[in-house]
């Protein structure tokens, strides 16, 4: 059974003597879908970033089956809340696509992805949309861990649901963990395994 672990995780931004988060520790088995909730501005998305390496300017360890994720590929992916700041502009979101890999038409026709979509621009299509792909340019099949940071906040009913349902199959399908970080408290208690509550690990 994999496992990620992150121990005794501290940071602070640059210039600020303040730490955002300290001694902070938490884990997360593959095919586990654990809900981390937090008010806004406890750090969620700090740590999600952490998780994910795109912050390193932290101290304490983050390992995959105890080793580093030091690797060309990073087993464990950060899908952000607004996917339109995450795509490059001057790319189609064919090109964005293959940036991580070459997704079969089986999971593109799943997440509802047309054809014609490939071949426009990101400011073409609306925020849901983005954000079907953002999923699915997380799911790389190297992929073991999904770090999902208020994923569908701000999206319909109905395309939450629809994105979830996916998302947790594949998930399943996989044996892939997914950390759900939401202050959503009745989604995360419908699909989460374990619920864990941001003020209780972080020791500021």
């Amino acid at each position: 059974m994999a496992k990620l672990k992150a121990d005794k995780i501290s940071f602070k931004y640059s210039g600020n003597n303040k730490l955002i988060l300290k001694d902070l520790s938490i884990s997360l088995k593959d095919n586990q879908v654990k809900g981390l909730v937090g008010e806004s501005g406890s750090g969620k998305s700090t740590i999600c970033k952490i998780l994910a390496a795109y912050e390193d300017n932290f101290q304490g360890k983050i390992q995959v089956d105890g080793l580093s994720t030091n690797s060309k590929f990073n087993p464990i992916q950060l899908i952000f809340q607004h996917p339109e700041k995450t795509m490059n502009p001057k790319w189609k979101m064919k090109q964005s696509l293959e940036e991580s890999w070459s997704a079969d038409n089986d999971i593109l026709e799943k997440f509802g992805i047309k054809e014609s979509w490939l071949n426009r621009w990101p400011n073409e299509l609306s925020g849901g949309e983005l954000q079907r792909f953002s999923i699915i340019r997380a799911l790389n099949p190297k992929t073991r861990f999904i770090i999902a940071d208020e994923i569908t906040t701000g999206l319909d009913a109905v395309t939450q649901v629809q994105i979830w349902q996916l998302l947790l199959s594949i998930a399943k399908e996989r044996k892939m963990g997914i950390l759900v970080v939401s202050h959503d408290k009745p989604l995360i208690n419908e699909i989460c395994d374990e619920v864990v509550y941001l003020n209780d690990i972080n020791n500021v």
